[in-house]
C-alpha cells in the first residue's frame, strides 16, 4: 500500500467514539496517587466499578466529582467501588483530590493517555460503570443528572445498602452540562 492509502486509513480510523452501554470494558491497570496498583479484573470480583475519567482543569468534571464523592461515601466499599482516572501529572491530581475532598482511589493514566484512549474518551468527564462480567453497563459523557441518579441507583442496589434521592431537595443540579 502507498503512503496515500495508509493516510487514508489512518485518518479514518482515527474517529474515537467512547465505548458504549453493551460493550466489553478494556483493561484497567494503573498506579492511584498513593503508589498503590489498582486492577480492573481484581477489583471486578467483588462487585461493579464506577470509572470516572476526567481532567483537573475540566469545569464539568470540577462540578461532578463532589457528586461521585457522596455515591462513594453512601455505597463504596468491597461491593461497589469508585474510581477517579486523571489524565494529569500526579501534583496536579493530588491538588485537585484535596480541593474537592475526595477519599475514593484516583489513578493516573500513563503519558499518551493508553487506558483512555482504549476506552474512546473523546470530552472530560466521562464515566463508566462497569458490571463484574466485564460489560460497561453505564456509558456517561459529561453530567448527566439522569445518568448520576441510575449510577446511585445501581451502586445502592450493589452495596446492598438502601437508595436514597442522590440530589438533596434545594439543590441546584442541571439536567445536563456537557463535557
Amino acid at each position: 500500500m502507498n503512503l496515500l492509502g495508509l493516510l487514508r486509513r489512518y485518518v479514518r480510523r482515527e474517529a474515537l467514539e467512547p465505548l458504549a452501554a453493551g460493550s466489553i470494558a478494556p483493561a484497567i491497570e494503573l498506579e492511584d496517587i498513593e503508589g498503590q496498583r489498582r486492577n480492573l479484573a481484581e477489583s471486578l470480583r467483588d462487585g461493579p466499578v464506577l470509572a470516572a475519567f476526567f481532567k483537573v482543569n475540566c469545569i464539568t468534571s470540577q462540578f461532578t466529582f463532589p457528586f461521585l464523592q457522596r455515591i462513594h461515601e453512601r455505597y463504596g466499599g468491597q461491593k461497589f467501588r469508585v474510581w477517579g482516572i486523571s489524565q494529569n501529572h500526579l501534583k496536579d491530581t493530588r491538588e485537585f483530590v484535596k480541593k474537592f475532598a475526595i477519599t475514593f482511589p484516583v489513578l493516573l493514566d500513563g503519558t499518551g493517555y493508553p487506558v483512555s484512549n482504549r476506552y474512546g474518551l473523546t470530552n472530560s468527564p466521562t464515566l463508566f460503570v462497569i458490571s463484574p462480567s466485564g460489560v460497561i453497563q453505564i456509558s456517561c459523557i459529561g453530567f448527566s443528572k439522569a445518568d448520576l441518579e441510575a449510577i446511585a441507583g445501581l451502586a445502592g442496589r450493589a452495596s446492598g445498602r438502601v437508595v436514597t434521592a442522590l440530589f438533596e431537595e434545594g439543590e441546584v443540579v442541571p439536567t445536563f452540562k456537557p463535557g
